[in-house]
């Protein structure tokens, strides 16, 4: 059986002797069919096409992306923690290559992620590694690959390690979630938004969606709590899901300019 993989979003689903029928990643408002159809691939024909690109952001901080540019495209971080290395976000790819740099590196203790669109191979990365996989309990119904290394977290926080911080943020999805690194940007703070906070390409912006690709915004009050529920945080960057979507410094105060534009523009 071949766990097969949806090309638009790059989520896995458990192995099945067929295709399935659809992808609920994608059919979901928030996301899309691409125009020639549901289309799908495997772990072991994507390793003979693509592989995977690595860029250092910062001390203890590794970006991991895949090349060429796959399903949405998003990178992965990789966290060097004392108590053990996270992985922000997931990719698709996962070949001998990666997990040979990635196990010199101390592996990989928790693979935490933002939303289902960056699911991917998750279930995949947590076996090489021996990783447990946080989820926010919000986004339950979206795991398309259920497995025993998949811990749900309810609540606003969860302290992943001495200063690493999962967030919840409720928006693009019920279980939008962001890492607040407080040892990140040399000391000053980092958060690790994918794209519930989305980095917009001058660097100084940022904006919150229900979807990116289909336009649909989110109302005033749910953007006023997202921004009410990082208040308590001090961050001067924000890592986006993509490797040029990085706010390098006065990332607080520009979400804050960013969500007083947003509430001015959807106004009555």
């Amino acid at each position: 059986m071949a766990a097969f993989i949806c090309v638009t979003c790059g989520t896995q689903f458990s192995p099945s002797e067929q295709a399935p029928a659809g992808c609920p990643i994608c059919e979901d408002e928030r996301q899309y069919i691409g125009a020639g159809g549901q289309r799908w691939t495997t772990l072991e024909a994507m390793r003979t096409t693509h592989f995977n690109a690595w860029r250092m952001h910062e001390a203890r901080l590794l970006g991991i992306g895949t090349t060429p540019a796959f399903g949405i495209g998003q990178r992965a971080l990789l966290l060097l923690h004392p108590e053990g290395n996270i992985l922000w976000d997931c990719i698709t790819l996962l070949d001998e290559a990666t997990i040979a740099l990635v196990k010199s590196l101390g592996g990989i203790r928790t693979i935490a992620i933002s939303h289902p669109h960056y699911y991917s191979s998750m279930v995949e990365w947590a076996a090489a590694f021996g990783a447990t996989i946080l989820l926010h309990e919000g986004d339950r119904a979206q795991v398309m690959r259920p497995d025993p290394a998949i811990r749900f977290w309810g609540g606003t926080t969860m302290e992943l390690a001495a200063g690493v911080t999962l967030v919840n943020a409720p928006g693009h999805f019920d279980g939008a979630t962001m890492l607040h690194w407080a040892e990140g940007a040399e000391g000053r703070g980092a958060l690790f938004s994918g794209d519930i906070f989305q980095v917009l390409p001058d660097r100084r912006y940022v904006s919150f969606m229900r979807s990116y690709p289909n336009l649909i915004p989110l109302p005033a009050r749910v953007v006023k709590a997202m921004d009410a529920v990082m208040q308590p945080f001090a961050y001067d960057r924000i890592y986006g899901a993509w490797w040029d979507r990085i706010m390098d410094h006065g990332a607080k105060a520009n979400v804050a300019r960013s969500v007083e534009r947003y509430l001015r523009w959807i106004a009555d």
